[in-house]
C-alpha cells in the first residue's frame, strides 16, 4: 500500500522548530524530504538542549524524522550547481529563513521559477507584510504578537505564554496543510506558487475565539467569564483563568494528593445537560429545583461557589477516580495529566502517538508519532538522519552524478570538511 504523498520530493531548506515540523508531517505521509544542512554543523539544533555528548540533541531527533540529510556549502560554485538541480527536481521547496536570506543566496522567487516553473516555495515567517515583516520572531514572541498570551494566565497576574507550541509547531501545521493544497491546485495548473504561514497570522487563527470575544465586548460583560459579575470588564478581552473559552462553565478543581502533586488536578465543565447528575454525585441534590442554582443563568453569577462546592468532593478521591466517576453520568472532565503520566500510557503506544524509535549514537529515545491517522497510509516513524548521512546517495540517485561527478564536487569544498574526511 502506498503512501498518500508518495512520489512528491521536499527541498528542506528548514531549521529549529516551526520548518521541521511542517516537512516532518509531509514525511510521515511518504514524502521524499531531502534536508539541507550545513556542513560541519548542520541544523542549529542538532547541538541545541543536547543531553547527551556527541550525540544530536532530543530537539533535532524529534523535529526531523524520516528525512535524508545533505551537507552542502551554497556559497561554493559547485553547492550552487547542486542546489539548482536539487530545485529541478524537487517539488516544493520549504525555508524559513529570516527575511531575505533566500534572496542574498542568488534564488528569489523569479529565479526558483526559471529553473523549476512547476516548484513551490513555502515560507514560514514571523510577520505577514506590514510594518513587521522584517522582524526575526521565536516562539514566545509569536504567542505575544498573535494576541494568546495577552489572553492566557489570570486576571491579577501578567499575561503568560503557554507550553503548547502554537507559535513554531503551530505555524508548521498550518504551512502543511498550504502546501498540500498547493500541490492540489498545482494538478490543474501545472503551476507552482509561493505558500506563506505567518507566525503572528497562525496564532491569531488558533485565537479566534479571542477575537470573537473582543466583538462580543461592545455588547455588554462576558457572563461565562470569571470577571461576572463582580469584576470590571475594559474594553479588551480580559485573561480568563482556566474559564473555558467555548460557552460551558469550567474550571480546574483540586483532587486528592493536590498538596504534594502538582497535577493532581482535574478540569471540571458544568454543563448544563448534565446539571441534575452533577448535584446527585456531589450531594448536592437540592440545588436541582433551588431557582437560585436551576438554570444556567442563575449559575452564572455563582459558578465560584459552585466549583468550589465540587471541589470539596474532587478532593476527596484521585483524579483518576474522579475521572471513572464523571463519566459515568457524562459530565465532561479531564484530568491534568503530567509528562511523566503520559510517557506511561500504553494506550498511547498502540495508536502510535508515542514511538519508541532506535538511534545509532544516542540509543533509543521516545518521540510524538503522527498525530493524524490515515486509514489508508499508516506512518512508520523512522530515525532522523545523522548530519550529511545521505549525501552521496542523494547526488547519486536523486540527482544522477556519477561517481567521477560526486567526487570532483566533493573535492571543490561544496560538501564541507565533514564529508571529505568521511569518505577517508
Amino acid at each position: 500500500m502506498g503512501k498518500a504523498l508518495e512520489g512528491v520530493r521536499i527541498l528542506d531548506f528548514t531549521h529549529v522548530q516551526s520548518g521541521p515540523t511542517c516537512t516532518q508531517l509531509l514525511a510521515w505521509f511518504g514524502a521524499d524530504v531531502i534536508k539541507v544542512e550545513r556542513p560541519g554543523e548542520g541544523d542549529i539544533t542538532r547541538s541545541q538542549l543536547r543531553d547527551l555528548p556527541d550525540a544530536d540533541s532530543l530537539y533535532f531527533t524529534m523535529l526531523n524524522h524520516n528525512k535524508r540529510s545533505i551537507t552542502l556549502d551554497t556559497k561554493t560554485p559547485k553547492g550552487k550547481e547542486v542546489l539548482e538541480s536539487l530545485i529541478r527536481t524537487c517539488d516544493v521547496m520549504v525555508e524559513n529563513f529570516a527575511p531575505g536570506v533566500l534572496e542574498r543566496m542568488g534564488f528569489p522567487w523569479e529565479r526558483i521559477q526559471e529553473l523549476n516553473p512547476a516548484m513551490i516555495v513555502a515560507s514560514v515567517k514571523g510577520f505577514g507584510p506590514g510594518p513587521y515583516e522584517d522582524c526575526k520572531v521565536y516562539e514566545n514572541v509569536a504567542q505575544c504578537a498573535g494576541g494568546a498570551a495577552s489572553t492566557t494566565g489570570f486576571d491579577d497576574g501578567p499575561p503568560m505564554v503557554t507550553g503548547a507550541q502554537i507559535g513554531d509547531s503551530g505555524t508548521g501545521l498550518h504551512l502543511a496543510l498550504g502546501i498540500v493544497t498547493a500541490l492540489y491546485q498545482r494538478k490543474a495548473t501545472g503551476r507552482g506558487q509561493k505558500v506563506l504561514a505567518a507566525m503572528q497570522d497562525s496564532v491569531l487563527n488558533l485565537c479566534r475565539v479571542k477575537l470573537r470575544d473582543q466583538q462580543r465586548l461592545a455588547h455588554g460583560p462576558m457572563k461565562e467569564y470569571p470577571q461576572y459579575p463582580n469584576g470590571e470588564f475594559g474594553d479588551t478581552v480580559p485573561r480568563a483563568g482556566n474559564a473555558s473559552g467555548g460557552g460551558q462553565p469550567g474550571w480546574i478543581l483540586k483532587c486528592r494528593g493536590w498538596e504534594t502533586d502538582p497535577n493532581a488536578y482535574i478540569y471540571f465543565i458544568a454543563q448544563a445537560p448534565v446539571w441534575k447528575s452533577i448535584c446527585k454525585v456531589i450531594g448536592r441534590e437540592e440545588w436541582i429545583a433551588d431557582p437560585d442554582y436551576a438554570t444556567p443563568a442563575a449559575r452564572l453569577p455563582r459558578l465560584k461557589a459552585i466549583f468550589a462546592t465540587v471541589e470539596e468532593w474532587t478532593q476527596t478521591k484521585t483524579k483518576f477516580e474522579v475521572m471513572d466517576i464523571l463519566n459515568e453520568y457524562d459530565i465532561p472532565c479531564g484530568p491534568i495529566l503530567s509528562m511523566k503520566e503520559i510517557a506511561e500510557d500504553q494506550s498511547l503506544y498502540a495508536t502510535g502517538t508515542l514511538v519508541e524509535v532506535p538511534h545509532p549514537t544516542r540509543g533509543s529515545y521516545l518521540t510524538v508519532g503522527n498525530p493524524i491517522k490515515l486509514s489508508d497510509s499508516p506512518t512508520e516513524v523512522t530515525r532522523s538522519p545523522l548530519l550529511g548521512e545521505h549525501t552521496d546517495e542523494i547526488l547519486r540517485d536523486v540527482l544522477g552524478f556519477d561517481e567521477r561527478s560526486i567526487l570532483e564536487i566533493r573535492d571543490s569544498g561544496a560538501l564541507g570538511l565533514v564529508e571529505r574526511m568521511a569518505a577517508e
